[in-house]
């Protein structure tokens, strides 16, 4: 929308100027001079300055304006503004090629009252500065604002980045007197792979300008910078409470409740996947856009089946762009889930002591025969199964054993 009112308005000016020049040929002027371009050091910010032509000191009854175009290297048009003032500050990519031109206006008694325009304009084109090692500059930048809640910014690495080199996030919006450096770095590996930006550091409708540079052994890394507005990188977050349910023989009804947080509601599109599986087992998909949290469709055969996920983003009323949200998870009718159900901590608990039990009973075998096995070898043949069979079928592992002999009793101490 912003790019279509611009160019809009370069042709509107065009054509005052077209129609200026063809009600008066007669005088003509000359073109601005001393075009010249500061680099104020705020990412890219540049002071364009000029001065009227010499012919004009001789003009003093005379309106003078002047027409600045330049090209804008972040949205890729021409801007197009006049002004009496003989300076204007602009936001350049410095890493592209700087490009403006000036045209001089007149109007008053000079011309009769009628606006004439230079034909010729005073140009300057500014070549980046070819410093940092080739091919090193960050890459796929983006910036992701969590539900209207918190700022990331992420980049890769290139390939030719040296692994030693350390990279770093600038960032400048007005009315910050300078660039200031990323608050809170994100590091994987021991690398900087992006920057949080917590609560609401920093404003919205605003152009915000980042610049990810860095050094390295080698040499400084080229520089990558970047402009948006963060009310444009809305990622809202996925819904988690749907609701399904028949409201009659003939209708299925789905709706959700709006994700939590600071989003405005009004602003809210909603995208539906319906996965339909009808009575003759025929499947359909179909994605089907809503504006209201809540849909309706016919419901005709009670053995069908029609399951639904749900995604969001904001709509264009609100913002120029948005991400969509993840999907949420699915629901059912009829809910037929036949996934098997986790165990619940008093069966985790439960099954912990089960294994703990087989444990202590697979070592008491296992001790038992090597006991039994060292006895055999100790006793003859007979001594060994006459004394091995009581001690195998035993219940008690500690039980007293008693001995009878010659009608008398006597009592020993076994203990296994």
């Amino acid at each position: 929308m912003a790019n279509e009112s611009g160019v809009l308005h370069s042709l509107m000016l065009i054509f005052i100027t077209w129609r200026g020049s063809m009600r008066c040929c007669a005088t003509t002027v000359d073109p601005p001079e001393d075009l010249a371009v500061l680099d104020s050091g705020l990412l890219g910010q540049m002071q364009i300055t000029w001065s009227p032509p010499s012919s004009l000191t001789k003009m003093t009854k005379c309106l003078h304006q002047y027409q600045l175009e330049f090209f804008n290297t972040y949205k890729n048009y021409w801007e197009i503004l006049r002004t009496p003032r003989r300076t204007h500050s602009a936001q350049f990519d410095p890493s592209k090629d700087v490009h403006i031109r000036v045209y001089t206006i007149l109007n008053g008694e000079c011309t009769n009252n009628t606006m004439i325009m230079s034909k010729n304009c005073t140009e300057l084109i500014l070549k980046p500065p070819s410093t940092g090692v080739l091919d090193t500059e960050a890459k796929a930048f983006i910036c992701v604002y969590y539900n209207m809640e918190k700022l990331e910014c992420s980049w890769t690495r290139s390939l030719q980045t040296p692994p030693s080199a350390l990279q770093t996030l600038y960032f400048w919006h007005k009315p910050l007197d300078q660039a200031v450096e990323c608050p809170s770095y994100i590091v994987s590996g021991g690398v900087r792979k992006g920057c949080n930006f917590p609560g609401k550091s920093l404003p919205e409708f605003t152009d915000i300008y980042f610049c990810v540079n860095g050094s390295s052994h080698e040499g400084p890394l080229k520089a990558t910078f970047v402009s948006l507005q963060i009310q444009n990188q809305v990622k809202v977050a996925a819904p988690d409470k749907l609701h399904l349910q028949t409201s009659s023989d003939t209708e299925l009804e789905f709706h959700w409740e709006n994700p939590a947080g600071r989003l405005p509601a009004h602003c809210l599109e909603w995208e539906v996947r319906h996965h339909h599986v009808g009575a003759d087992g025929k499947i359909s998909l179909n994605d089907i856009h809503t504006e209201k949290p809540r849909l309706t469709l016919p419901f005709n055969n009670s053995n069908e089946r029609n399951c639904f996920k749900v995604r969001s983003r904001l709509n264009f009323y609100c913002v120029d762009q948005s991400f969509w949200s993840d999907w949420s998870h699915e629901t059912c009718h009829p809910d037929l889930d036949n996934r098997q159900t986790p165990l619940g901590p008093e069966m985790n608990s439960v099954s912990i002591y089960i294994y703990i039990a087989v444990v202590i009973i697979v070592s008491l075998v296992v001790c038992l025969c090597v006991w039994a096995a060292v006895s055999m070898r100790k006793s003859g043949p007979q001594s060994k199964v006459d004394s091995l069979l009581p001690k195998l079928l035993t219940n008690n592992l500690t039980q007293r054993v008693s001995k009878i002999y010659s009608g008398k009793k006597i009592c020993t101490d076994v203990v296994i």
